[in-house]
Order: structure tokens, then sequence, then C-alpha cells
């Protein structure tokens, strides 16, 4: 084989043999078929065009492999080299396997049509205008990575035939010490012992499991469960960004209960029962289980974390440490200080030894360098000294970046660290995203910063007239589509605009004003292109708004429904930079302001108080809500002032709300919570008390009394200040 060694006799049998099948379709699927007949098992097939006979899965449905334990697999790039599948797939095969990739010759391979370009083409691109720079990287790992041996058209078989049998007549490899089943590693027990003492003693004391990728975690929580409910432990909840990501612990759990009756995702035993809960249902529900397990942890953000801690004296956290499941380090960096906050006496268990394979296996190697598994950002030790007005900002070529693998290492790692739900995916669209642009700020070489933008909009009438409609929903242009379709604006997908999808500032520089310097050095450059606005999206928090508020970005919509994953709802900034933009940015914010009160009264009625009273602040030169006129004053005086009833005094208190909250009047969190939820959002006594903690009625009435009492206050300063926005004063004091 091309660069290949002779083969090493001393190869552990729990090492998996991995091949690419470099050449013709028809040539790698035949020699696929001969070198798993001489392995002499059965292999399932990752492809759109399995030989007749074979099992069979196509790439969008890798994930259904996970969990699961194959001796062999063939990978078919010429499907379409899905990395989110390629990540499953060599998870899958068990030590001692046979995995192979069929793929073109690698000289071709960058050229290559890929069927998977047609998910990253955007409008007014196609699959064809897709550069291949991924490609091209991937054929020169497979070419050089001892993980993975090169077959091609030219390679003497015998080479081939000696390093299948010797690696069939590998000596058997000393494996983990042994320890009672189901466990199979002394990690996996250790892990499980953990869990059971989080679920039986002392509460508040949490364990955060953290593993690379088959190490069996997940299974870990599974056996954890099972125990728990075989001794009527009582109601238990796995949470998860989706189902799938929690199926092997209710595999297990099944299996070892033999009996209990099984839903797919629900288990009871006894009266006792296991249940699946995406992340922000569970934060919604009003009984709290006894035990929760939180299963691939990194890929939930951190304030959903944040709040199941704090509602759940008896919780667990898992998660993947490398992995598309979500980065296992950023989560360590954001989640431990919650941690450390709420609960000092949590402990972390991680699992080292494998279970399906052996240390240092090769393909186990080959894919993390494939899909960036173990990318880091720069040690933290490379910014001593480092002075943010020296910082050099620029925008990546993305043809070099592609040549430097350790910039785009150190790229990619940052963004690991910052996001909670960074893929392989997203790998692939960072080197060939046709409306993408990488821009980086540095220090001395080192990444500091960095931001990913993406071009959005410029359709015709017509695309935007069905875009409004909802008839059409163009991939890749989120803002534009969001906008006309759920903001009600049908010009906006005509106009031009740069969204903001990422930005990530390394860990040891947070809080220095660098990420706002680089979002301002990105905002001069696109303001001299033919762009119309800036804009983001993202899980509206209040630090949020602020972050992006200082850097001239203003909400124009709030998503109606939380994000299963965030448990936040989504929101949109913007910023014009054209007169058509302007018009645009203002019909859209007035839409807005006009339309939030309103929400907040339905499906807002869960909103936070805090992020509510920010949405509804109102900025210099906007309309102001309706005034106070003098009835709607007395009205509102006599109720904070006097003994005049809420009932009667509501009409006033709404508006006194709008006009107070809007001019920026800030309230004390014990006085704003009841305030939100009573009068702007409508919420009945008891329910207002109990979201609250107050003890009732009467001691909601009288937070209600001393927050309008507040608000009023807050107005009449604004105006003895001199206030210099008229239509505000206009609110307060009504000719």
């Amino acid at each position: 084989m091309p660069g290949d060694t002779a083969p090493d006799p001393g190869a552990a049998a729990r090492h998996r043999l991995s091949l690419a099948l470099a050449g013709p379709r028809d040539w790698a699927r035949q020699q696929a078929l001969t070198l798993l007949a001489g392995f002499g098992a059965d292999a399932l097939w990752v492809t759109d065009a399995p030989p007749e006979g074979v099992e069979a899965l196509p790439a969008e449905r890798a994930r259904r492999l996970l969990g699961r334990d194959l001796p062999a697999l063939v990978f078919d790039a010429w499907a379409g080299l899905d990395l989110e599948a390629l990540g499953a797939t060599t998870g899958a095969v068990v030590g001692g396997g046979l995995f192979l990739l069929l793929c073109p010759g690698l000289d071709a391979w960058p050229e290559f049509a890929d069927p998977d370009h047609a998910r990253i083409a955007v409008h007014p691109f196609t699959a064809a205008d897709v550069p291949g720079r991924f490609l091209r990287r991937m054929a020169r790992i497979v070419a050089a990575h001892p993980g993975i041996h090169v077959i091609t058209p030219t390679t003497p078989w015998v080479l081939v035939n000696q390093r299948l049998r010797a690696h069939l007549q590998a000596p058997p490899a000393a494996g983990p010490q042994s320890v009672p089943p189901p466990c199979r590693t002394p990690d996996q027990a250790r892990a499980v012992e953990a869990v059971l003492r989080v679920a039986r003693g002392h509460r508040r004391r949490p364990v955060v499991i953290t593993a690379h990728r088959g190490r069996g975690k997940s299974t870990a929580l599974g056996i954890a469960a099972a125990r728990l409910l075989q001794h009527d432990y009582g109601e238990i909840v796995v949470t998860a960004p989706d189902p799938g990501a929690a199926e092997a612990a209710f595999l297990i759990a099944a299996r070892l209960l033999g009996q209990g009756e099984r839903h797919r995702f629900a288990i009871h035993h006894g009266g006792s029962a296991l249940r699946f809960a995406a992340p922000d249902g569970l934060l919604r529900e009003t009984q709290r289980p006894r035990l929760v397990l939180v299963d691939e942890a990194a890929a939930i953000p951190t304030p959903v974390l944040t709040r199941l801690l704090q509602r759940h004296a008896r919780i667990v956290f898992a998660t993947t440490e490398h992995g598309y499941e979500g980065s296992g380090r950023g989560f360590t960096l954001r989640f431990r200080k919650a941690l450390d906050t709420l609960t000092r006496r949590w402990r972390e268990v991680r699992l080292e030894h494998p279970i399906r394979w052996a240390p240092g296996d090769p393909l186990e190697a080959f894919a993390s360098s494939a899909l960036l598994l173990d990318a880091a950002p720069a040690p933290a030790d490379s910014f001593a000294g480092v002075q943010v007005g020296e910082l050099a900002f620029e925008r990546l070529d993305r043809g070099r970046l592609v040549e430097d693998e350790a910039l785009l290492g150190e790229l990619f790692g940052l963004l690991v660290t910052a996001h909670y739900r960074t893929r392989p995916t997203d790998l692939r669209h960072l080197l060939d995203g046709l409306n993408l642009r990488v821009w980086v700020a540095r220090w001395k070489g080192r990444l500091a910063a960095c931001a990913l933008t993406a071009r959005e909009g410029g359709f015709d009438t017509q695309a935007a007239t069905e875009i409004y409609e909802r008839r059409r929903r163009p991939h890749g242009h989120l803002l534009p589509e969001t906008l006309a379709a759920h903001a009600g604006l049908p010009e906006a997908p005509t106009l031009h605009c740069e969204r903001v999808l990422r930005i990530a500032v390394h860990p040891r520089l947070q809080g220095r004003g660098i990420g706002s310097a680089l979002i301002r050095h990105l905002a001069a450059h696109i303001a001299t292109e033919p762009r119309d606005y800036l804009g983001a999206s993202f899980g509206a928090t209040e630090d949020l708004l602020r972050f992006w508020a200082r850097l001239g970005l203003h909400p124009v919509r709030l998503g109606i429904h939380r994000g299963a994953a965030s448990g936040e709802h989504s929101a949109v900034v913007m910023r014009p930079l054209s007169a058509a933009g302007t018009a645009l940015y203002r019909r859209a914010r007035a839409r807005f302001l006009d339309a939030f009160p309103h929400l907040l009264t339905d499906p807002l009625r869960d909103l936070e108080p805090g992020l509510a009273a920010r949405l509804l602040r109102r900025l210099p030169g906007e309309p102001p809500p309706a005034p106070l006129d003098g009835d709607a004053r007395r009205d509102a005086a006599c109720f904070a002032f006097g003994r005049r009833g809420y009932e009667v005094s509501l009409t006033a208190l709404w508006r006194l709300g709008l006009c107070g909250l809007g001019a920026g009047v800030e309230l004390p969190p014990p006085l704003l919570a009841p305030w939100m939820a009573k009068v702007m959002q409508r919420l009945d006594w008891e329910t207002t008390a109990r979201r609250t903690g107050l003890g009732g009625r009467a001691a909601v009435e009288r937070a209600l009394r001393q927050a309008a009492a507040g608000l009023i206050r807050g107005l009449r300063q604004a105006r003895e200040l001199g206030d210099n926005d008229r239509q505000r004063r206009a609110a307060i004091d009504p000719p």
C-alpha cells in the first residue's frame, strides 16, 4: 500500500482496521465485498446504492447506529461525505472490527461533485459552486494519517492480504480489569456508583460524568437507573438535546429490567418509572421527579443547565468530552462557575478506558483528526501581557486556512469551546460555505477571538412574496425568512444583510471588550459593501441583548416558542446600514414594540421578568406607548399610594407599566417579578404568588403597590432630569 509499512505482528486484537478504497466506485465496491469475505463478517453499508443482499442505511439515518456494536462497516463517500454520519459510523465498529471507506482517487477527490454539497449551497449558488476545500483537506488526511491505510487499483493485492491477515491473527490484547456485569470497565462501575450516591445520598451534591466517545457513559446512566427502579425508587427523568441521545440509556435499562414494560422512551417497573423529557419541557413541569439524568449536557446551553441545577436537588450531568454530541471542554468552562456557586460539593467522574476497542485505537485517532474532535484553542499562556489595543483584526482567506491545519484547529477549537452545539458539519461549512466569511482578532499570531458571518437576502420580488406567504423556505437565509414569514415584512428578502452566526472569545480574554471590538471591525468593513443591515439571531438572554445593544443592534422579533434544546426564545436583532435598511428596521421595530406587550399575555406568559422588561424598553426617538392621561395617572397613583383596588385600576396600571418600563425605569427583582406576572402577563393571583414566592394575594398586591410607586417616581425623575426625548416626555406629561 502506498506509504504503508510492513504489517505489525504485535497489533492489538481489539484495535480496529480501517482501509480507504480510493478509486473508481465500481472497483471500490467489488474490493469491499472481497475484503469482507476474507474478513469473515457481515457488514452494514452506509450508502445510497447498496450491493444486493447487504444490510444498508442511508447517511441521514446513521445516528441510529449509536449504541450498536458492528463487526464491520462500509462507509460510501461516493454517496456524499456526511460528517455526522462518519462520526456515528466510526463509533459503531467494535474492537477487532473492520472499517472500509470508499472514496474517489485522492488526487481527484477535491474535484468530486459530492452529493453532500447540496446541503451547503444557498441561494443564489448551486452545488456545483461549492469549492471542495474540505474534500481537499480530507484527501490529504487520508493519504497521510497512520490510522487508515490507502488501497488503490495499483496496490498489489498481496499487501492487502498481508494487512488483513496480520489483523486477524493479532494476539489477544489485555482488556480492562474485570468488573461484575453489566459494567464492562472499572471506570463505568465507578460512574454507576456515583449516580447511585446522588440518588440515595445527601441532596445538592451533583455529579458530572465526562468521557470521550465509546467509554460507556450513557450506558452507565441506564445501568444505574435500572438498579434504582428495581428497588422501587420512584420517578427518574432522562433529559438530553434530543431523544436519540438518550436511547442507549433506555436500551440497557429495559434489558436489565427484563419484564419492565418499555415504550419508546418510557419504562415502567412496579410503581417506578424512567422517562424522557426535553430540557425545556422538564423546566416547565410542576411536579418534580426524584432524580434527573442529563445526557449530552454539553449540547445544552449553560443557562438551561443552570436552571435544571437550581430546580432539582438530585441531578447528574453526563457529556461527551470530544465529539459531535457537543464540547465537553466548553461545557466544563461555561458550567463550572454555576456548579461552584450553587453546589460546591459537586464532583467529577471521568471515564478514560474505551469499552468497544482498545486504547490507542487507530480508527479513533483517524476520526478525531478528520473531524477535528480534538481541536483546542490556543494555550492560555499565549496571551500573557496581551494589549487589547494592539490586537490585529482581519478576514481570513479560507483557501489558505484549509492548508494551515494548526490554524484551522485553533479556530475550530475556539468555536467548539464557546458554543454549546458545534458539530463536524460546522467544520465543512466553515471551509466551504458559499456565503460565509471568517473574521478574527490575533495577538502575536494566536487567535484571541473569531466571528463567522453569512451574506443573506437579495431575492427578487416574486421569491420574496413566496417567502412571506410561507410557500418557500430558502436554505441559509434565516434573517430574511424570519422577518418576512414571522415578522410580517414582505420586503425583507429583497434586501441584503450580513448575519453574525457565531462569535467566540478565548476564555482567557473574555470580559475585556474583544468580542465587541471584533464586531465593530467587521461592521465597519461590511458598511462599505452593498449591505442593507447587520443582524443576528440567538437564544435571548438579558446579557446577550445588552451586548448587542452596545453595538447598535436592537431587537425586532422574539420567537413565541422556546427552543427544545436551548430553552430560550430566539431573538432577532438588527442594525441598519442603508436607507432601505433603515426603513425596514424602523418598520420591524415599530411592529415589534406594538405586538410584544400583547404577546406577553398569551404565548409569552412564561417569559422571564428581566428579559421582558428589557424588551419593553424603547430607544430615544421611538414613539411612546399610549400616554398616561390625567385619569390614568390619578388611578395609578391612587393604587400606588392609596387604597384603590387592583381590578378597577388594571387599565391604568398596564399603561403605567408600558410607559415606565418603556422609559427604562428599573424595578428591583422582588417588585419586577410580581408586576410582570400579574399586570403585564395577566396571570391569576395563585399562579403569580407561586411563581414569585409570595404568600398569597395580599402579599402580591402589596408588592404591586410598591412597584407602581416605583414606576411613578421613576417617570417623575425622568421629567425632572430634563429628558431630551420629547416623545418620551409626552408619555409622562400628556398635553
